[in-house]
């Protein structure tokens, strides 16, 4: 790969900047791709944003850019995404800097904003190159998620049309199942369990496989699909829904008959019962049964103390002695058929007996 060292002003950098559906993110006279498909969205809080304008105000000199010198012509910004957005939307009055946009300033301050040189290393190779290179150099400072690098790997038309429904605040995905996901779509995190879902978790593989496709309407479809059979079967929304795995459960279950108002009444005596401390793992314990979902609450060690000394020591499924520290606490009226955690409701039994009951 071969990288020229290059001084570039922030008049040239916003000459004909533009962000829009149409053309995207260009700048440097419509010359610089500044949002390339491997890119994330616009992240930088004010703080962050404000800084690098103040960095501008100063005088004080940027980290080095990085831009990608295009085959048949122009660049695309490989570094330097989230401070060239910044500058860019300053300049173009998109927002203030202490209490001032860029129209408010003197003559003598915009020309200093202006004038201002950014450095940038103009890099020439392959995409595989630049790729490698991209990934190289965004180790350091706003870490990619992996998602993102995958984006890089895999860019295309499948990957910017799957972006369209999935990385964008207030995005298709967002409107639809943003109740239901965790993270943000502009870090790529809805797009991330939405292929994992669809998957079976092979991320990389579903999209080497796709990458080549003009849209991602298998994607999105599923999607749909997904928080559509969520919200029939589980119409009554809760906080706890919000992060389950659904996608994984719509795989498993989605071909099942369910009495919405038996699981209803279920969810709410469940989300009441002191002995279930994992209310989020309540429906998956509906569709699957198993108890582990719940976390029953434990016996405490007073508890266990109690029965163990009204039983003297004796495991009252073998008859044998054992000491505290070999025997283990159990439900004598099992937890789903109303038992509840409570010292009247504890029966110690020798780790054995115990493991081979609860095997069963």
């Amino acid at each position: 790969m071969n990288i020229d060292l290059q001084e570039i002003t922030v008049k040239e950098l916003v000459k004909d900047y533009q962000d829009n559906e149409e053309n995207g993110v260009v700048g440097f006279d419509g010359m610089l791709d500044i949002r390339p498909p491997y890119q994330r969205e616009f992240i930088y809080k004010d703080k962050q944003r404000d800084a690098v304008i103040d960095t501008l105000t100063k005088g004080f000199p940027l980290n080095v850019m990085y831009w990608a010198v295009r085959d048949g012509g122009g660049y695309e910004l490989i570094d330097g995404q989230q401070r060239t957005i910044s500058i860019c939307q300053y300049v173009a009055g998109d927002f203030s800097f202490k209490n001032r946009y860029f129209d408010n300033l003197h003559a003598d301050e915009k020309e200093q904003i202006l004038n201002y040189k950014i450095m940038v290393y103009l890099c020439s190779g392959t995409d595989s190159e630049k790729l490698e290179w991209f990934k190289t150099i965004n180790i350091a400072g706003e870490k990619l998620y992996e998602q993102e690098l995958r984006n890089a790997v895999y860019s295309g038309l499948w990957v910017s049309d799957a972006k369209r429904y999935f990385s964008k605040n207030n995005c298709a995905a967002h409107g639809l199942g943003g109740d239901y996901l965790t993270g943000t779509p502009i870090r790529q995190e809805y797009l991330e369990t939405t292929i994992k879902w669809i998957s079976d978790n092979k991320i990389e593989q579903y999209m080497a496989e796709h990458q080549h496709e003009p849209t991602a309407n298998e994607l999105w479809l599923y999607f749909q699909s997904v928080i559509n059979w969520v919200k029939v079967v589980f119409p009554t929304y809760r906080k706890e829904m919000k992060g389950i795995q659904w996608g994984t459960l719509y795989n498993q279950f989605k071909d099942g008959k369910y009495d919405t108002k038996k699981l209803e009444k279920q969810i709410s005596e469940l989300m009441q019962d002191e002995d279930v401390t994992n209310k989020k793992g309540i429906y998956e314990y509906l569709l699957t049964g198993n108890e582990k979902h719940l976390n029953i609450r434990a016996f405490s060690d007073n508890q266990k103390r109690e029965a163990y000394e009204r039983q003297k020591g004796i495991c009252v499924k073998c008859g044998n002695h054992f000491e505290l520290s070999g025997m283990e606490a159990d439900h004598i009226k099992p937890w789903h058929e109303g038992g509840k955690t409570s010292a009247d409701n504890c029966q110690m039994l020798c780790i054995d007996d115990n493991r081979r009951k609860s095997g069963k």
